[in-house]
């Protein structure tokens, strides 16, 4: 039986609100790994991972920071604009 990789969580993971919308900001890398994987989730748990990994955590975090000063929250997590159907 595979064991599970063992993941490192940044101290910078949290949730992250603005304009009303609520994401959890996840920020991790495999434990024999030195690179960052941030993951973004939404309230009805969709997630938008980036494509490519971060050197630092910190790098990953001002990514996220820049993305929502740049696109704001909900084009970030629906660049689309269209309402989903549940």
């Amino acid at each position: 039986m595979d064991e599970e990789p063992e993941l490192v969580v940044s101290r910078l993971s949290k949730e992250f609100t603005r304009d009303g919308i609520t994401v959890s900001v996840e920020i991790y890398r495999l434990a024999e790994q030195n690179e960052w994987t941030l993951e973004v989730v939404t309230e009805d748990k969709d997630s938008i991972v980036w494509d490519d990994p971060f050197e630092t955590d910190q790098a990953a975090f001002d990514e996220f920071l820049r993305a929502v000063e740049d696109e704001g929250l909900a084009g970030l997590i629906d660049p689309d604009g269209g309402d989903t159907l549940h």
